[in-house]
């Protein structure tokens, strides 16, 4: 057994017209968020990156305060270098002179996006001292020392110039680097650097001549895009910097770097970043802060002056293609150059502090907004309204990327559509079968136009109970009784069906309900289910009609040749009880009241009175003068006063018969009222109400 609340609980809910879909939306709103919780992570880190990649796009167009940052060149080796100067790879003397030019155009710094591991073995000094050491000549050692030393050459150039260059990491041996000069405050949080064992560093008399290190090294995502660049990496048990970091570092004059723990922030000079626990910077999309020179244009080119230069390539052989953002042969010096031309302009997106935390906060508030949406609109103004709140999260989201906070809606929108759509989805279903169910209800009851605006718009249906005004009209057919016996089944049958096709359409085209066919009784009801104007004359005008055809269908062959008596009428208006009666299986709409019980005694009362329509009190006093006339006094059964009841005039009737007319009623009771109806009725013997009053 239920307990009462567990009952009670369940009949609201089969009641209710959206605690269904709002369910039904909330379980697929969980479902969605199990599911993307589910995804493996490499899954849903391609998800979230790409997601991010759309919206940095967007903010990429955000304004932004101008920029007195100093210009980032590339010094880009292209294929057409390699074609004039010769194959990969070059002479360190080449390299070395693509730094002197920089250095006489005033550049600030220099990275090199090239690792010069080991001796340079082709260079006339290197081929000699091999030849010393293989030979045991003391003479050639010594003319080795007179002849041009590429590694010497490009020392030398490393060190008139702020030179960086990059080094490896190194997962298997553990060669360690010098550690950086930084400066500490607090302890920071970087347990998610990238780590290696040790370092591929640069030959010792390159890297003692150069001002800096950097780690060259690209990590790309599980879909092989590069979208973030070192900024610090782990060396063993320290952390060096990034090879843009670095040159950043050099180009601004710091000689450390400072790392504040509290603020979780990096500082070199004058930049100053927010550092992530993985010690990387999230790139942004391309917005042409970098310029590319092919170095055969580099000794004629013109830069600026203080310009951070990066020197690499864009050939095949140097091996430096990665797959980017924005295209997927994208060198990885013009990478590093974007990497520190954001560092100088101050822009490091990070991760939205509790990220995690807003995300469940606006999910849950999203959910029931489109829960909202789908059970409270229709369907197509409640998926624009969850089309303009996702856009809404989308768009704060873009601004506050162009602000530094990188926050990811993917989540929140897919679990925000999954609710919408399951609950538009039952919603939808339900008021398909509602529309079903008062169509197949109404729809021999009320004209169809009528069950059509409820089926499109049932909230304008009440169906649980209310007072109401009405007018009830009742129908009976005299003698039907008898008529019975006298007919056969299939012929009674034809007769009523007959009978009941003309009645009905009568009333269903004034705008009445059918309410029941009991017997050869027809139960109307106006101003229900929905408001109809003046329905108080409309049901007398309905009852007026329905006299006239049958009258004239009675006058037909077959209904003449059963004789079938003349159909009476009882009318009264007033309020009554309105809406679903029985049980789950059986609901009856009915009205319940005084009105609907007057009525069929006036519908009775017609026999005593000798008129065909009978129309109440109620009825009457909301009818336009003229349209009724008084038929009797009398005290309906189950009531106590004496009320008048009244049809409508007959269509002969000129103004002076109904002038003597009413003044006669108003004598009722009296002997001069019998003399006066007795003259009416000579003058109108066809008149049965005028001859019942004579006799009076």
């Amino acid at each position: 057994m239920f307990h009462p609340a567990a009952r009670a609980a369940k009949a609201w809910f089969r009641r209710s017209l959206w605690a269904a879909p709002m369910l039904s939306g909330a379980v697929a709103a969980l479902f969605a968020a199990a599911l993307l919780a589910m995804l493996p992570h490499d899954t849903r880190a391609v998800l979230r990156e790409r997601s991010l990649d759309a919206i940095l796009a967007m903010s990429a167009s955000w304004p932004r305060p101008a920029s007195d940052a100093p210009a980032v060149v590339v010094v880009d080796i292209d294929s057409a270098a390699l074609d004039a100067a010769g194959p990969w790879p070059w002479p360190r003397g080449a390299i070395a002179r693509l730094i002197d030019r920089a250095e006489e155009a005033g550049a600030a710094a220099v990275a090199i996006d090239i690792l010069f591991e080991g001796l340079n073995t082709r260079s006339p000094a290197a081929l000699a001292r091999q030849l010393a050491t293989t030979l045991d000549r003391t003479d050639l050692a010594a003319l080795a020392e007179t002849l041009p030393d590429d590694d010497q050459r490009l020392a030398d150039s490393l060190g008139r110039s702020q030179s960086v260059l990059g080094f490896a990491l190194d997962p298997v041996h553990d060669r360690l680097l010098p550690p950086m000069n930084l400066a500490l405050r607090g302890r920071p949080l970087l347990d998610q650097v990238w780590r290696g064992r040790g370092a591929v560093a640069p030959v010792d008399i390159l890297r003692d001549a150069a001002s800096g290190l950097g780690l060259l090294a690209l990590p790309g995502d599980p879909d092989g895009i590069v979208r973030r660049v070192p900024l610090l990496a782990g060396v063993g048990g320290a952390v060096q910097p990034g090879l843009a970091l670095e040159a950043v570092r050099l180009a601004s004059g710091a000689a450390i770097y400072q790392l504040d723990a509290g603020a979780q922030q990096l500082v070199a000079g004058p930049v100053k970043v927010p550092l992530p626990r993985d010690g990387m910077l999230r790139l942004l999309p391309d917005q042409g802060a970098v310029t590319v020179i092919p170095a055969l244009a580099w000794p004629t080119a013109m830069i600026p002056k203080g310009a951070l230069v990066f020197i690499g390539g864009s050939a095949p052989e140097l091996g430096g293609l990665r797959a980017a953002g924005d295209g997927p042969l994208v060198p990885s010096v013009v990478i590093h150059a974007r990497a520190a031309a954001q560092l100088l302009r101050g822009q490091a997106p990070v991760p939205i502090p509790g990220e995690a935390v807003l995300t469940s906060v606006l999910a849950c508030m999203s959910v029931m907004l489109a829960l909202l949406a789908a059970v409270r609109s229709k369907p197509v103004h409640g998926a624009l309204a969850v089309i303009a709140g996702a856009a809404v999260i989308w768009a704060a989201t873009v601004w506050a990327a162009a602000h530094g906070w990188l926050f990811d809606p993917l989540p929140v929108t897919v679990v925000a559509a999954a609710a919408f759509l399951a609950a538009a989805t039952v919603t939808a279903a339900r008021i398909r079968l509602r529309e079903a169910r008062i169509r197949e209800r109404f729809s021999q009851h009320l004209a169809p136009q009528v069950v059509e605006l409820i089926a499109n718009d049932p909230g304008r249906l009440k169906l649980t109970g209310e007072w109401r005004e009405i007018t009830t009209l009742f129908t009976d057919v005299e003698g039907f009784t008898s008529l019975t016996h006298r007919a056969g089944p299939e012929a009674l049958v034809r007769l009523l069906d007959e009978y009941f096709e003309g009645v009905t359409n009568i009333v269903i085209r004034h705008g009445g309900m059918i309410d029941k066919l009991v017997g050869d009784a027809v139960h109307a009801f106006f101003n229900m289910p929905l408001d109809l104007a003046d329905h108080p004359l409309t049901a007398v005008r309905c009852a007026m009609e329905i006299q006239t055809w049958t009258e004239a269908h009675r006058a037909t062959a077959f209904p003449a040749s059963f004789e079938l008596g003349r159909t009476r009428v009882g009318i009264e208006t007033g309020r009554a009880i309105v809406g679903d009666v029985g049980i789950r299986t059986k609901l009856d709409y009915t009205a319940h009241g005084d009105t609907v019980n007057g009525a069929a005694r006036l519908e009775a009362a017609n026999k005593e009175l000798g008129s065909a329509i009978c129309v109440g009190p109620g009825t009457a006093a909301r009818c336009p003068p003229g349209l009724l006339r008084p038929t009797g006094q009398l005290v309906l059964r189950g009531q106590t006063d004496k009320i008048t009841t009244y049809e409508p005039w007959p269509d002969d009737a000129g103004p002076a018969w109904r002038t003597a007319y009413l003044a006669a009623f108003a004598m009722v009771g009296t002997e001069a009222a019998a003399t006066a109806f007795a003259g009416l009725a000579r003058e109108r013997p066809a008149d049965p109400v005028a001859r019942r009053l004579a006799g009076c």
